[in-house]
């Protein structure tokens, strides 16, 4: 078994590798001075079993480029099998057409990684979990929960008032799981979606006033969802708000809209490498995916179950 990484996360498959302790593939990533992408591998890979670390986040198109040029040489070099181990998998909010004339984005990835070489897929928190129907090889998508389960129970240990609450109708079923493992209630928000980055709040289902409410969501974006959501709970009662969420793209001014929210801290997932902003904002806190994505690899190199990491 060897893993190797590209330049979308390296911290995190470092930080992987030492969980395992094993090094990283010696190989590099380079651009040619008209920005191409070239990927050199030092190390014999044939015969071997390759784990292929890269968050396809931004520069989406780039990152994305260096895992299908990565996988490219695996493949050329007789790896025996390679897995895409994508903690952040770009282009997944695209899974349907939105509209006439539309593409079906997070398909045309499934469709590249497998001709690029990639035989099994490792992801995390897929934005809808159909697209592991859009590839014909395995697709093993974890789940942040366990983490965010037990950070939640250390964090507020004999607190009796949290409630989960789900920021859309769509996330139910992840904030509905959360809830179930912390035996805790549920609420949700109940909003409408004027376009694309912009949310107003309608509506919050369930009684939350005197409660610690704590929104969990797969990706935070623009953070407006999420802190409009945040401030319709405390208008409703609510005692005080945190949110967790795997995936923090936080592009643009995000960083600084949760810093100047009523949210008293979001807590996010190493998927993505943070930015300078995300870095000084003081009420945005990371948790490493290393443990839970190292488990997951030893699991897929033994041929034992991934599934089991989640009971």
């Amino acid at each position: 078994m060897k893993i190797i990484s590209g330049n979308g996360n390296r911290l995190l498959a470092e930080a992987v590798a030492a969980e395992l302790k094993m090094p990283l593939c010696d190989a590099s990533v380079q651009r040619f001075a008209d920005k191409e992408v070239f990927v050199e591998i030092y190390e014999n890979v044939r015969g071997e079993d390759i784990f292929a670390v890269q968050s396809t986040s931004y520069p989406t198109n780039d990152n994305l480029m260096e895992l299908l040029i990565m996988l490219d040489a695996l493949r050329r070099g007789s790896a025996r099998r390679i897995t895409a181990v994508m903690p952040y998998f770009g282009y997944a909010r695209q899974d349907r057409k939105s509209g006439p004339r539309t593409p079906i984005s997070a398909k045309l990835v499934a469709n590249l990684l497998v001709e690029a070489g990639a035989s099994r897929i490792l992801t995390l928190d897929l934005h809808a979990g159909q697209i592991q129907g859009f590839f014909d090889i395995p697709v093993d998508n974890l789940y942040a929960a366990p983490l965010f389960t037990q950070d939640i129970k250390k964090k507020y240990a004999g607190k009796s008032n949290l409630m989960v609450v789900s920021p859309d109708v769509g996330g139910v079923v992840r904030a509905r799981q959360l809830a179930k493992r912390l035996d805790v209630d549920l609420a949700i928000i109940d909003k409408r979606r004027e376009r694309a980055g912009v949310s107003e709040v309608m509506n919050v289902i369930g009684n939350v006033e005197g409660r610690h409410c704590i929104l969990v969501d797969d990706i935070i974006d623009s953070g407006g969802s999420l802190c409009n959501a945040a401030q319709a709970l405390i208008n409703a009662g609510a005692e005080g708000t945190d949110a967790y969420v795997t995936h923090g793209v936080l592009s643009g001014s995000a960083a600084e809209r949760v810093q100047n929210s009523v949210l008293g801290e979001l807590v996010i997932t190493d998927s993505i490498l943070e930015t300078d902003a995300v870095r000084a904002a003081t009420k945005i806190r990371q948790i490493s995916l290393n443990q839970l994505l190292a488990r997951a690899i030893r699991a897929v190199a033994d041929e034992s179950s991934v599934s089991s990491l989640f009971d």
